[in-house]
């Protein structure tokens, strides 16, 4: 007989993960708050407990030309990996995110003009990318640092440069495209850690571990704890699905509208 796994496709550090922080300086332990705010009051349900984490300060910003890679660690802050980097030409130890496929002793840093040839890691403007290329660690605006595509496997696809606008249009893995100045940088490559939506947590307490609460139906409730409560036997709620506070959970847009809406082609 095939003895039964304990926990299947569950998290397991691997062996080239370094067990202690690359810069201990760049990391910051971050205070729970159980989803309540300044007034002691729950505003995010579900939110409580959880392990202590130590957060890794990644530079999001391109401050360092040129690096090496030399740890990989584990954030408990973020779904993707993060390299312990030291600056070749300062000596300066920095964390960045780590590209799949990247490893110990692998270069990472801005690409140099004349060097054509793109290789994971190496961040540059959007301009500078070919049509089709997979980036990440995208800005909006230039200077500002990198805002979208930083999660566990994510990426963005350049599909259309507009040179006369100075635009970009690139397209996030929901379909969705998006409109960005061309001299905003990005670095070339998928992030790691691609089997992280996989991840099976296989028992409640694991996501216990995470700071994660249970979740209850509301049609388990009583009538006075949601809208959806009370009744004889078992019942469906007898109308549209709402909220604790009595609003719409399907069909109605939840995204507050953006002001100035983003440019066009």
């Amino acid at each position: 007989m095939n003895k039964k796994i304990k926990y299947l496709n569950s998290y397991k550090r691997p062996s080239n993960f370094s067990k202690k922080p690359f810069v201990f300086s760049l990391t910051k332990t971050l205070k729970k708050n159980g989803g309540r705010n300044n007034h002691g009051r729950i505003t995010v349900r579900h939110k409580g407990g959880g392990q202590k984490q130590r957060s890794r300060l990644v530079d999001f910003r391109f401050t360092h030309s040129r690096g090496v890679i030399k740890a990989i660690e584990y954030d408990p802050t973020r779904s993707a990996f993060v390299a312990g980097c030291l600056d070749t030409k300062t000596s300066k130890k920095f964390y960045s995110l780590l590209p799949d496929g990247l490893g110990i002793g692998d270069p990472i840093g801005i690409k140099e003009k004349e060097n054509p040839v793109f290789k994971n890691g190496f961040s540059a403007p959007v301009s500078d990318f070919p049509l089709g290329s997979l980036v990440h660690s995208l800005e909006f605006k230039k200077g500002k640092g990198s805002q979208i595509a930083r999660s566990a496997g994510s990426y963005v696809k350049i599909i259309q440069k507009d040179f006369e606008k100075g635009l970009a249009r690139v397209k996030l893995p929901s379909k969705k495209e998006l409109v960005i100045p061309l001299n905003t940088f990005a670095v070339f490559g998928v992030v790691s850690n691609l089997s992280h939506r996989t991840k099976d947590l296989s028992k409640a307490g694991r996501a216990r571990w995470l700071g994660r609460r249970p979740t209850v139906r509301g049609v388990a409730m009583n009538p006075i704890d949601h809208p959806h409560g009370g009744g004889e036997g078992k019942t469906s709620g007898g109308r549209p699905s709402v909220t604790p506070w009595g609003r719409l959970t399907r069909g109605r847009p939840t995204r507050k509208p953006q002001k100035g809406s983003l440019k066009q082609f």
